[in-house]
């Protein structure tokens, strides 16, 4: 299945980044689609498969920093690929892989399914939150995903389904960080039955401890650095007096010390400095190596370490 530029009215060439990401920095894309549905997706992968290019698959651009030189061969953006159905009384949900995960946080309290309150301040969609194990306020993806539909770019006209247990997960990562596949769709069973008022009421409340908390007004991608349990990785770099640190745009938060934030200006390669000098930082005072939750993308001269 190939698709070409004048067939597929999506893909488009020398696309800027930096407006998909949450970080708001990125070069150019040499090719760049955002599909709307599953056949789209196996018709541009095979597109990009039959002309030997390089793929990417992001989705909201969060927990993600892109080279300011860019991505050379084809960059998949699926946060257009949304929708979502539930079954409250047997505690199904399954989304599409570019649903927004405080979307689809939302509409499970709407329906009294309990499970995903803590994941409505997450700034993501559902494969991303799949990929990364995605978690806050002592909840995680991997507790509640049941399964997850998958694309193989050396096969895209088959969908692979894998269950929960065969993704591996970890604190903030699973089996698919390894591999280069593609979630289509993820399966959730969530707890039914509850009162949908109760659980709205605590969702509700765990995004406005999130939003009180956290520099939401400002370009960031999240939090930055995985927690060194039973460390927590704001508070050692907080201890530091790391809090507005500074490399050209990027600022360590003044708010909260896990969270490097665009100020207006900042490039990749600046905040990917900053992640550098807080880790050695961290390293030399404690001798505790921060691995960061942030996936790269693209030519980085930089020194952070990735998980």
């Amino acid at each position: 299945m190939e698709a070409s530029p004048s067939q597929h009215p999506s893909l488009r060439q020398g696309v800027g980044l930096a407006e998909f990401t949450t970080w708001k920095v990125g070069g150019i894309a040499e090719w760049f689609a955002e599909p709307a549905h599953q056949d789209d997706i196996r018709a541009l992968v095979g597109w990009s498969g039959h002309h030997r290019l390089p793929l990417h698959c992001i989705g909201a651009g969060s927990n993600l920093l892109i080279a300011d030189g860019g991505l050379d061969g084809l960059t998949l953006c699926n946060r257009r690929l949304q929708g979502s159905c539930l079954d409250a009384s047997g505690g199904w949900i399954e989304a599409e892989a570019g649903e927004p995960i405080p979307t689809l946080a939302r509409k499970a309290a709407r329906a009294g399914l309990g499970g995903l309150e803590w994941a409505v301040g997450i700034p993501g969609t559902v494969g991303g939150a799949v990929v990364m194990n995605a978690g806050a306020q002592g909840g995680c993806i991997a507790e509640w995903l049941h399964s997850v539909q998958l694309l193989d770019p050396k096969q895209p006209d088959q969908t692979l389904t894998w269950s929960a247990s065969d993704l591996a997960f970890g604190y903030r990562q699973s089996r698919l960080q390894q591999e280069p596949l593609i979630v289509l769709s993820a399966r959730f069973r969530l707890d039914q039955g509850q009162d949908p008022a109760a659980v709205t009421a605590r969702t509700s409340a765990n995004l406005h401890s999130r939003t009180s908390t956290q520099p939401y007004q400002q370009p960031s991608c999240g939090s930055v650095f995985r927690n060194p349990e039973p460390d927590k990785a704001g508070q050692l770099i907080e201890a530091l007096g790391l809090k507005g640190l500074s490399i050209g745009g990027a600022q360590v938060s003044p708010i909260h010390a896990n969270f490097i934030v665009n100020t207006g200006a900042a490039t990749a390669a600046e905040i990917d400095q900053l992640i550098g000098a807080v880790q050695q930082r961290i390293q030399a005072a404690h001798g505790i190596t921060l691995h960061t939750e942030v996936k790269r993308l693209g030519p980085f001269e930089g020194i952070a370490l990735a998980a």
